[in-house]
């Protein structure tokens, strides 16, 4: 190497050095230590002591909550990202019609996504209140009937949180936009030439040149419904109720660490965790062969 190579090999380690320490220090270390942890009976207040893999046993064999969470978590997901994307994309065919105010309807229903989570969750515990809520409010107020507990109801807690779910759907509504604008005008040309209705083009030229798009929201809805926390750690108070209906996997996992410090066992519990958001992308990303079409091929 010249001079000049090494001297600017230098710089640039030297530009770089910010996000490798902080890599190094704030990904990978947490990463290895719970890697360590999670095969470690660790209770933050005294040393880890090796125990194999008992706390991976121990969660399959002996924790029934275990299971609970993983079920509540899997219930949201099978409801929230299918319902996420449909409201999204339903969103963005009306918000790309050539209308005036148009910027003012699209800023008006991306706002909640920048509300503050923290901020959202108190909002909607209000609405859901199931005697003074807003939604109950109304359902006396213009059909005469008692809407059910929502979050204070077992039964409804789920599909409540659910609901709420939707508020946040201005950013995936955002991201179709744009693949809506980057569909080819000329396809839409030839489905009227074809006498296409509505319907039939939607179906025929939007849907599929969206595919892209979706997979993208998919694979993004997948991983953040895995990680569903701060709402429900907001709206329960932390404790996952009633009768542990909200009990969700990352919640579950922040009790065990934080509330009973057991983090040997809650390292095996992120460790899982990792594994089921890796198996579920990856198996989205190859079924994406099948149904995802790019423009050109």
């Amino acid at each position: 190497m010249t001079r000049t190579d090494r001297r600017n090999l230098r710089n640039g380690l030297l530009f770089a050095a910010p996000y490798l320490v902080g890599f190094l220090l704030f990904t990978l270390y947490p990463l290895i230590a719970s890697l360590y942890y999670s095969v470690c009976q660790y209770n933050v207040i005294h040393a880890p002591v090796y125990i194999g893999f008992d706390n991976y046993i121990k969660l399959f064999t002996k924790d029934p909550l275990f299971w609970k969470s993983l079920y509540n978590t899997l219930y949201f997901t099978l409801f929230s990202v299918p319902l996420g994307l449909a409201f999204s994309i339903g969103l963005a065919m009306l918000l790309s019609q050539k209308v005036r105010a148009m910027s003012v309807y699209r800023t008006i229903f991306f706002l909640p996504t920048i509300v503050p989570i923290v901020a959202s969750a108190v909002l909607w515990l209000w609405v859901l209140n199931p005697e003074s809520g807003l939604i109950n409010g109304m359902l006396r107020q213009f059909f005469g009937i008692d809407g059910p507990g929502w979050i204070a109801d077992e039964h409804w807690s789920k599909p409540s949180l659910i609901i709420m779910s939707l508020w946040g759907v201005g950013g995936a509504m955002v991201i179709f936009l744009a693949g809506l604008a980057e569909v080819p005008q000329s396809l839409y040309e030839v489905a009227d030439l074809d006498g296409a209705g509505r319907w039939a083009k939607f179906r025929n030229v939007t849907l599929p040149m969206l595919t892209p798009t979706i997979l993208f929201n998919l694979v993004m809805g997948l991983i953040g419904s895995f990680q569903y926390f701060t709402q429900v750690y907001v709206m329960t108070g932390g404790r996952g109720g009633p009768i542990d209906s909200t009990m969700f996997y990352a919640l579950y996992l922040y009790r065990n660490s934080f509330y009973y410090l057991r983090m040997g066992y809650a390292s095996a519990m992120a460790w899982l965790l990792f594994i089921v958001i890796l198996v579920a992308t990856v198996a989205v990303l190859i079924s994406s062969k099948r149904w995802v079409h790019y423009h050109g091929e």
